[in-house]
């Protein structure tokens, strides 16, 4: 289901604006940063499998995130 989602997002940019969308962004987001998730993942031979639906995620999840300025030292 996810995965249909990001698809229609990454087709039809505008989807992008619907919670839906960008909940299932998030959700992504946010089980990359748990692990649970991977761009791309050991395949046999030595070879990596690219998991393209959730690296489209991940470009898209920039323009729904408000952007902020964060100052160091």
């Amino acid at each position: 289901m996810m995965k249909e989602l990001i698809e229609q997002a990454w087709e039809d940019r505008s989807l992008t604006q619907t919670p839906e969308v960008q909940a299932a962004i998030r959700e992504i987001i946010e089980n990359l940063d748990k692990g649970k998730m991977r761009v791309a993942e050991p395949g046999p031979d030595n070879t990596w499998i690219v998991n393209d639906w959730i690296k489209k995620a991940v470009i898209m999840y920039f323009p729904i995130q408000k952007m902020q300025t964060l100052h160091a030292g």
